[in-house]
């Protein structure tokens, strides 16, 4: 076997890969929510809708769309395999344990986090991914006066859509596009669908304020010049604000965009 395979058969090299992929996955978050934050616009969906197209049409992004699919699944195997081992190799709990004392709760209860996250991830992607682009999404079209600034918009039949078009058409901007805003704010119509995303948020929050700078640390970056920043970037960032966006959406569309 080749030191190659070697290390990424062994548990440091697992949790490299974890490091690796999760920081990856945080990076991705980042570029995530600010495309979301189109949610917050007054223009009934146009920058958001216009979003949703660039990220499903743009050709590097698809690129790195498919790379992000294959580090979900790493992640989430190496996670898997990971706790198995570290079970296997303790079969019998000790006799008397304080983990609170050893320990933070999040680090101690990742594998719980990870599961909320992952039953999310399914039914964000169901809810949302695979309707856009193989469910019944309806359609828009929006008309922006070039001078004013102004936006009118108006419901497409789908016998009328054929494509994503957008061209200036008599001192207008036009643009026809799949209505996922429209989507997303039917589906959070739903209490229990809006309360189980912030649920999810809160685990997520707990999950990257452990690991991201879990993540540095197997990685070397554990010395105190380096761990105050990188323990406040996770804390503050990962596990605090970006979660609090997040679920600012669902809460914002149910109590204000439905309410």
């Amino acid at each position: 076997m080749s030191r190659f395979n070697q290390l990424f058969s062994s548990t440091i090299g697992k949790k490299l890969i974890m490091s690796l992929t999760g920081i990856f996955l945080s990076l991705f978050l980042v570029v995530h929510l600010v495309g979301n934050l189109q949610l917050f616009k007054s223009d009934g969906g146009l920058a958001f809708n216009e979003y949703a197209y660039f990220m499903t049409h743009f050709a590097p992004i698809k690129v790195v769309s498919y790379l992000l699919y294959a580090t979900f699944i790493l992640h989430a195997l190496y996670a898997l395999i990971i706790t198995y081992r570290n079970r296997k190799a303790r079969p019998i709990a000790y006799a008397s344990y304080n983990g609170a004392a050893n320990s933070t709760w999040n680090s101690r209860n990742m594998g719980l986090l990870g599961t909320i996250i992952l039953i999310f991830l399914v039914t964000h992607m169901s809810n949302f991914w695979y309707q856009y682009h193989w469910g019944e999404v309806p359609y828009v079209e929006y008309t922006t006066n070039i001078q004013t600034g102004e936006t009118s918009v108006r419901d497409v039949p789908a016998a009328e859509f054929h494509d994503f078009v957008k061209y200036i058409d008599n001192g207008s901007e036009i643009m026809v596009a799949k209505d996922l805003y429209k989507q997303v704010n039917f589906s959070f119509q739903s209490w229990y669908l809006v309360a189980f995303y912030v649920l999810a948020m809160i685990a997520l929050g707990f999950h990257l304020a452990h690991g991201f700078r879990s993540a540095f640390q197997t990685l070397g970056f554990d010395h105190n010049r380096y761990a105050p920043l990188i323990g406040a970037i996770g804390f503050w960032i990962f596990g605090i604000l970006i979660p609090l966006l997040f679920a600012a959406m669902p809460l914002y569309s149910f109590f204000v965009i439905n309410g």
